[in-house]
């Protein structure tokens, strides 16, 4: 299964996730993991629209996704895009193989605390944190590729 890249940056698709991580890992597609983009056909094509042409964009619900990763093998170079770590925690509490996360950016917002300048999570965002940490999956923060990579779980209590 070649999920090349693992990332939750709430802004899904904007430039720097095309310029820098799409480039870097040559991904052929993106597939975001949100119930609520999956339900939004006009922020679909909004994020279909921000892609470049050549780049195929797939949208799932968490748990459709959970039931394709039974019944289909991903073939193409894949990103596997999210907006927070309980989506992502709850696909491997499900079976999804991950062994490394990056995290760009989780906006704050009201009933969030910073981990770091880009980073901001709910108390039940951050126990989903610690249980991918838990299920020995590496979570980094790291905006760009050429930026230094901070090990999110120095940053927990």
């Amino acid at each position: 299964m070649p999920i090349n890249v693992a990332r939750i940056d709430d802004r899904l698709i904007h430039g720097q996730v095309i310029t820098t991580w799409v480039k870097n890992f040559d991904i052929e597609q993106v597939i975001i993991v949100n119930d609520k983009v999956a339900s939004d056909s006009v922020q679909q094509s909004v994020l279909t629209m921000a892609a470049p042409p050549d780049l195929k964009v797939v949208v799932f619900g968490v748990d459709k996704f959970i039931d394709v990763l039974k019944k289909a093998e991903i073939k193409r170079r894949t990103m596997l895009l999210f907006t927070n770590s309980v989506d992502v925690n709850k696909l491997v509490e499900n079976g999804l193989k991950l062994e490394k996360l990056n995290v760009g950016g989780m906006r704050m917002q009201e009933g969030r605390r910073n981990l770091s300048r880009a980073v901001a999570v709910t108390p039940e965002e951050e126990q989903a944190f610690k249980s991918l940490i838990n299920n020995n999956v590496a979570v980094e923060i790291q905006m760009v590729p050429k930026d230094p990579i901070v090990e999110l779980k120095t940053l927990l209590n």
